[in-house]
Order: C-alpha cells, then structure tokens, then sequence
C-alpha cells in the first residue's frame, strides 16, 4: 500500500497478508476476485461476486459516500462466502503520482529511505505529510552497475484513507493498495500465454472499457509502454439508449442488461456506438504512435463491461487493422465448483483489477 511516511503496514508493493481478496470499486459496481494456488503452479478461481453500486457513491474515482459503499462491499463478501476479511485495494492511476529515479547502490533501507523523501520533494506538489508515499527498488540502472533504479508511488492521504474507511465499515481489513493500472498489467500476465508467441517482444494494446472513461495501455512483454485516459464508456451507451426509446437512466440500463430494447436497438444504437468506440480505439493508436518511437501494435485486447458486445472484436480488428481478442484472465485458470462457467465467460472482461490484485497474494 502508499505507505506513510515509507513505514506504515499499507503497503504498495508489499504483500504482507498471506491471503487476499482483490476489491476493485468502481463507478457502477464493486468487483470481488478470490484465488488460491491451484496445480502444476496454476491459480485456481474459489469465488468471485458483481455489486452493483447505487449512481454517485462513488464518481471520478472518488468514494463519495463512504457509509453507502461499505454497506455495498459487505454485502458483496457475504455474497463472495468467503471467510477471508483481508483485502487488497486499488487507486485510480490519476489519483497517484509516479516516478523512476536512479540512486546510488548498496545503500542500507534508511539510508534509502531518507534519499527517496528527498528526492519525493522534487516531484511531488503536496507537503510530504499530506501524502502517503511508497517506494521499490526495481532493478540495476540500464547504464551504470553502481546505481540501480527505484520507482516511488505518492497519494494524498485522502484517498487512500476514504478506500481503508470503506473496508474497516464492511468489518474488512485493508492490507494492499495498489494502483489501477498495475493491477491490470499483472491480470494481464494471465492473458498473454494464450496470444500468439505468447505476447513476447508484441506490441499489445489493452483497451479497458469502464463506465465512464476508457483506459488504454500499450504493453510489451509485460511493461506499460503508453498509458492513456479517453473520456468513453458504457455510460455512453446508456444515454443513447434514453434519448432513443426516451426511458430513464434506470430503465435504460435495465433493458440494455436484460436485452428488453426493441428490435432496432441493434442497427439504431448499438452499432453507432460500437462504430464510435472502435474510433476511440484508433486516435488511440494514433497518439501511441506519435507519442513513442513505435509504428505498429501486434494485438488488441478487449475489457470491461462492454468489451462483449456482439461483434466488437470483429468491428476493432476491421477498423485498426490489427488483430483483436477479448479478455479473458480466467481462460486457462482452474475453478472451483461453485463457478458457473457461461456466467464467468460474460463477466470476465470485467474483473481484470480485482484479479490483479487477487494475484498480490502469490507475491
């Protein structure tokens, strides 16, 4: 978790719980992902659960209403039927500040610490005692063997705080808080053995469509190259669908999730809105290849909760020119009985966070 002032039991990038459940709280929904070692070195799916969250609770990422969203989550983990109460969180990534820097080797942890704090202070536009701060030592440095290169993690003390009170409500203990985008990064290690020549030296674009914004990476063998916020999602699709068959917003996300819309809801709304989504898809590409050296991405990968419209991939792939699969971080995972596999099928795109940060146990 973003550890304050580098010592606190939060820890960002160590696991100190030997079992956890990853909770990924999103706009619309609060996503539970439980896993457990399973064969041959494998994880294997014990029990996961989707609650729905009432609109505003939570908005831009923040936790508006602490009370209401830990009446949610603990619904949730009853629902889960997990004995369990450690958990693993995560901050959207504009919420935390990130940087590499290159420090002298051998140093002692404290001696670290303290050149890490100041370092902090060069980059970071709070006090440092507004913010929680984390940092890892990565590797050597690319050029000299007498450095090595060390990533520092800072969020305002807020945001993590209204994350931790959520779970302490729901009787949960907050134990890991992560970031978004690195619990994607890791969920995605489970996705790239079934690409072809398993995702190695690719370019693979990874398109995460949530309700309101759309994250999209651009990852080589497992590194984030390019990162990217495009202000589109499912919420879009949910206002067409009032202004089309003028419902409300409740009863325009029923229909759309209990496929009650009239029989041009296909040609009318759904295909435009897919069309205008596979659009986002390419500007995205564009600003990769004019941000980066590179000139081409070698798969696209589909998530969240709209990734499985009918005919998506297909539309992606026809307008990108570049090959396209949905997400699936369970297709080769063993699962406990009590998984319903057509359900997991539909809902997988959707819990690449909470998987991400299931996996933290396994650290």
């Amino acid at each position: 978790m973003i550890a304050e002032n580098l010592t606190s039991v939060l820890d960002l990038f160590k696991t100190r719980a030997p079992s956890l459940i990853g909770v990924d709280i999103a706009s619309t929904s609060l996503k539970l992902v439980e896993l457990s070692d399973g064969t041959k070195g494998m994880y294997r799916l014990e029990r996961y659960v989707i609650e729905p969250l009432p609109k505003d609770v939570v908005t831009d990422g923040n936790v508006q209403n602490i009370e209401l969203c830990s009446d949610v989550l603990k619904r949730a983990w009853k629902r889960l039927g997990s004995r369990n109460r450690n958990i693993a969180l995560a901050l959207p990534a504009a919420m935390v500040i990130t940087k590499k820097i290159i420090v002298a080797a051998g140093q002692r942890e404290e001696d670290l610490e303290l050149t890490v704090e100041a370092e902090a202070n060069q980059y970071i536009p709070f006090a440092l005692d507004e913010v929680n701060l984390d940092f890892q030592t990565i590797g050597a440095a690319p050029n000299n063997p007498d450095e090595v290169e060390v990533l520092i993690a800072a969020s305002r003390k807020e945001k993590v705080e209204d994350r931790v009170a959520v779970a302490e409500a729901a009787g949960l203990k907050a134990r890991v808080m992560d970031v978004e985008s690195y619990s994607t990064q890791e969920a995605f290690r489970l996705i790239a053995p079934s690409l072809p020549a398993n995702g190695r030296d690719q370019n693979i674009a990874l398109v995460d469509i949530g309700a309101h914004v759309s994250h999209f990476y651009v990852l080589r063998n497992n590194q984030i190259l390019f990162s990217r916020d495009q202000a589109f999602g499912g919420n879009q699709l949910t206002q067409d669908i009032q202004r089309a068959f003028n419902l409300s917003a409740e009863e325009a996300e029923s229909a759309r999730k209990n496929q009650g819309l009239p029989e041009n809801y296909d040609h009318d709304v759904l295909q435009p809105f897919m069309e205008s989504l596979a659009l986002e898809v390419t500007r995205a590409l564009q600003f990769f290849f004019t941000s980066t050296s590179y000139n081409q991405v070698d798969q696209i990968v589909l998530a969240g909760g709209c990734a499985l419209s009918p005919g998506l991939d297909e539309l992606v792939a026809k307008r990108a020119g570049v090959a396209t699969v949905v997400a699936n971080p369970f297709a080769t995972m063993q699962t406990s009985d009590r998984i319903r596999p057509r359900q997991l099928a539909q809902e997988a795109p959707m819990l690449m966070i909470a998987t991400g940060l299931a996996m933290r146990s396994f650290e």
